[in-house]
């Protein structure tokens, strides 16, 4: 009984209370028959006012036909005549379910748990044209489910939820339209898949990786290659660039302090003698100046 139907009863047995003893003749005595009247009426509004709140629809039956849906807000119904069969949530549900083992199309067997969130958005439809619609969304809910699975592959399943969350939606929605419920959307969980096969996995991720990588080092030593094939073909057309290399890796040699550079006669005379030495000058005397204290 709601709140303000309680309150209305409770005023008119203590109106009734109140008319029978009233009319007594003499104090302390009680006269049921005019307490009858309230008490009666008490007990009718008992039975007829009833009230909704904003997220329900009661669906109500006379003399066993539809009269029809009622709420929100306070509606009577006649005693006896009618009655209420369902008492509609019309608010957003989530019902939980899995689908153990079952297997994809590539024949890997899953365990995979989602939660679909729906609602009533047919009152009538929900109560009359089935029996227990909550039930009947978590059994269509795992044969869709086993569905998905059976025709997905298991790279599908893993790396593309959202497109298996969006087919789950659309094929749980289509079943249950024709009972009033309106299915939002289909979350997957979790894709659990045998321990022996998540190693299988991580080897071939392994193997995969490791093979980008020799790809890459390839393609880098292909590269180098290419690089000093051209500077090859530069230094054969022009000899004094090689002489300027030559000079060039001399000097950067004999930056470093104590280091002796044995160079070959050969190397020598194959360049050009004069900048050879000058070179090896300017290089001591750079030496020279790093070993002279600073000034205090």
């Amino acid at each position: 009984m709601n709140p303000i139907t309680l309150v209305i009863v409770a005023a008119l047995v203590l109106a009734g209370l109140w008319a029978g003893g009233m009319m007594a003749p003499q104090a302390g005595n009680f006269i049921p028959i005019y307490a009858m009247p309230f008490l009666g009426a008490a007990v009718l509004v008992g039975l007829s006012l009833k009230m909704a709140n904003t997220w329900q629809k009661f669906v109500v039956l006379r003399a066993g036909k539809l009269q029809g849906v009622r709420g929100p807000g306070l509606f009577f119904i006649i005693p006896v005549i009618d009655r209420i069969v369902a008492i509609i949530d019309e608010r957003i549900q989530t019902t939980g379910f899995n689908a153990e083992q079952a297997l994809t199309r590539d024949t890997v067997p899953v365990n995979v748990d989602a939660v679909i969130f729906w609602h009533v958005d047919d009152a009538q439809a929900a109560a009359l044209k089935i029996a227990n619609y909550r039930e009947a969304i978590d059994r269509v809910a795992q044969t869709s489910l086993r569905e998905t699975i059976g025709s997905s592959l298991l790279a599908t399943l893993l790396s593309d939820r959202t497109a298996s969350n969006e087919r789950l939606r659309a094929e749980i929605g289509a079943k249950t339209a024709n009972w009033g419920v309106a299915v939002i959307s289909v979350e997957v969980r979790d894709v659990a898949i045998p321990v022996a096969l998540q190693d299988a996995m991580s080897r071939q991720a392994q193997a995969e990786r490791e093979k980008q990588a020799r790809i890459i080092l390839g393609s880098a030593e292909a590269e180098v290659a290419s690089l000093f094939v051209a500077a090859a073909d530069s230094y054969a057309n022009h000899p004094a660039a090689l002489q300027l290399r030559a000079m060039n890796i001399i000097y950067e040699t004999t930056k470093e302090r104590g280091s002796t550079i044995l160079i070959p006669t050969a190397m020598i005379d194959s360049m050009n003698p004069a900048s050879a030495i000058n070179l090896a000058g300017v290089a001591s005397r750079i030496e020279a100046a790093d070993d002279t204290p600073a000034p205090p």
